[in-house]
């Protein structure tokens, strides 16, 4: 007999939640889940129906807190990534910086442009303040034009938030790199070797 085992409490804290599959968007119907759901960060509510984004039907999918049907048929994680990854090529590189973030403890919601992936706020700060940072993830490898980057960091910090670039090594890890404003002088062809102190 296990005896105050968290992993076993957290089980039976939560229950699994039925989903089903329209148009490749998962919908919660329970109008308690939905509630419990909402209050907890997950999906937005849309006409009486709970609208989950991909990142977070993967999570709840992941997590076994989901039980996701299209029909009368049961959609798994992997088979509910392939449909995915045919909608948004990055979702992978989204599931993963959500759910790691979701594991620390911290609400995460669907970025707002700027190239941000994610609004993350606070711990314990969903529903009494706005987000505190924008996140953005990116693989180990891919290249980022620095004018790009330089353009997301400016109007990421004009809203006041904190820029984060979540970057995703090959073995899976992630590393988060808080940014600030960034100058950079124009290119130009010549060079003088007087501006460079050894």
């Amino acid at each position: 007999m296990v005896k105050n085992n968290k992993f076993f409490m957290s089980i039976e804290a939560e229950p699994e939640i039925q989903g089903v599959l329209i148009k490749n968007q998962t919908i919660i119907l329970e109008p308690n889940r939905q509630q419990e759901l909402e209050r907890k960060g997950y999906g937005e509510i849309e006409k009486d129906k709970l609208f989950l984004k991909s990142f977070e039907s993967l999570y709840l999918l992941y997590t076994s807190r989901l039980a996701l049907f299209k029909g009368k048929k049961n959609i798994g994680f992997d088979s509910f990534l392939q449909i995915c990854k045919k909608q948004d090529e990055a979702i992978l590189t989204k599931f993963l910086v959500y759910r790691d973030l979701r594991n620390r403890g911290y609400t995460v919601k669907d970025g707002f442009g700027f190239g941000s992936d994610f609004r993350v706020y606070g711990k314990g700060d969903f529903g009494e303040k706005g987000a505190k940072f924008l996140v953005f993830g990116l693989n180990e490898g891919k290249q980022e034009k620095i004018g790009k980057l330089q353009k997301k960091v400016e109007e990421i910090t004009k809203m006041g938030k904190e820029p984060i670039i979540a970057v995703i090594q090959r073995q899976g890890e992630i590393i988060y790199y808080k940014i600030s404003r960034m100058n950079f002088n124009q290119n130009t062809s010549k060079m003088d070797m007087k501006d460079f102190e050894f």
